[in-house]
């Protein structure tokens, strides 16, 4: 069981590097890929619980529709000044809450003049529409934020009251009820810190709130109110996006391959020099032509790719400076190619354009004089390296 647990592990591993290093933009034509999910690269916003708590202040007016009537049967609305006090914070971008209380005084008609005082409460869930629909954006001028609320409403200083008994001899003078409300708030961002809003919001009170009970069976308050909300800290989200980091990480593992490769080079001539021990006597000869070895560049690609990347170039650029300060030297621009994916015939030609990648580079971009440079196309019948996949690779060799 732990062996197939291993190499199940080992599977997905090998299957997400391959799926990382592939270039999208290339078209595979025989080479068979297995196509992996990749992670969405999504952004993710948050914040600290400290962070997008806000106060706001407002005022503006009443207008109460409650069972009215004048004396002469006719109907009007009485406004009266409202206050608004709130406190809550933005948990996303998206959603937000707030302990919200509003009071002030309401006039009425109901067959004579009615006035009371009265104060509510409610906890509001607030919605940013434009965050939601158009994309998160903390300095975004304007925003419409609509918003449900739950609480209740108290009523005192009714005159006169109305025809809900107290103990039976006389009429009620304080009510209380239940409130629902619903609103829309307009937000005008003037700096990180301050908002201007306008909202209007419906109250839904039970019918006994203004003191009478009979009709429709809810007695409305209708409000709007303009005002200043001070965003506590300032207001914005901090954004990760799991994407951010790849390119550094494949810069990073490019490296780590470099390092693998000249490593293993390294190892090798130190087994060479080995195997002579002891050392000889030196003898006097003529001099011998020693054939030049390999030049310690490369250039490395991705799956199925012949796109030299960025972090690549430099190894690029090495070579052409050596060329330029060794005038007399020819180089031979090698390709190879992974063994393990692709058929031999497809992974010559991938190897060519590798090397033709490289050599195009050298004589476009830094003048190197093509007649010393050679193009060999090794495809993947040889393999420099015992790990195939550090064979998606160009080498240089010191040519005649």
């Amino acid at each position: 069981m732990k062996k197939q647990v291993l190499t199940a592990v080992g599977a997905i591993a090998l299957f997400g590097a391959t799926a990382w290093a592939q270039d999208p933009a290339v078209v595979v034509e025989e080479e068979s890929l297995t196509v992996v999910e990749e992670v969405p690269c999504d952004n993710h916003y948050y914040c600290s619980g400290s962070e997008n708590w806000f106060i706001q202040l407002g005022a503006g007016i009443n207008a109460p529709f409650f069972e009215y009537s004048d004396v002469n049967g006719s109907k009007k609305h009485h406004f009266t000044a409202a206050y608004d006090l709130g406190f809550g914070k933005w948990f996303t971008p998206y959603m937000g809450a707030r302990l919200n209380f509003m009071g002030g005084a309401l006039h009425w008609d109901n067959n004579e003049y009615h006035k009371m005082k009265y104060v509510s409460g409610q906890v509001d869930f607030m919605w940013d529409m434009f965050n939601a629909l158009g994309g998160v954006n903390s300095k975004r001028v304007f925003s419409i934020v609509p918003f449900v609320g739950l609480g209740a409403a108290y009523a005192w200083d009714m005159n006169p009251a109305g025809n809900i008994a107290g103990d039976g001899t006389r009429h009620k003078s304080t009510t209380w009820a239940p409130d629902i409300a619903a609103g829309l708030q307009l937000r005008f961002r003037l700096c990180k810190y301050v908002d201007f809003f306008a909202e209007g919001r419906v109250q839904f009170l039970g019918d006994v709130f203004n003191g009478t009970a009979y009709g429709v069976p809810a007695d409305l308050n209708i409000t709007a109110i303009g005002g200043f909300s001070f965003n506590l800290g300032g207001a914005g989200f901090h954004r990760y996006n799991p994407c951010d980091y790849t390119g550094y990480i494949a810069n990073l593992n490019n490296q780590v391959n470099d390092l693998r490769a000249a490593l293993a080079t390294t190892g090798a001539a130190l087994a060479a020099a080995e195997a002579q021990l002891p050392c000889p006597e030196v003898e006097v000869a003529e001099a011998t032509v020693v054939e030049a070895a390999p030049l310690m560049a490369t250039v490395r690609f991705s799956l199925n790719s012949a796109r030299i990347v960025p972090q690549e170039k430099v190894n690029v650029y090495n070579i052409a400076q050596w060329m330029k300060e060794n005038p007399g030297q020819n180089v031979a621009i090698v390709g190879y190619a992974d063994a393990d994916t692709g058929t031999s015939a497809y992974n010559m030609k991938l190897s060519k354009r590798r090397a033709q990648a490289v050599y195009d580079m050298l004589t476009g971009e830094y003048g190197i004089d093509a007649s010393r440079l050679t193009i060999v196309a090794e495809g993947s019948d040889k393999q420099v390296y015992e790990e195939n996949n550090w064979n998606r690779i160009v080498i240089f060799n010191v040519a005649e």
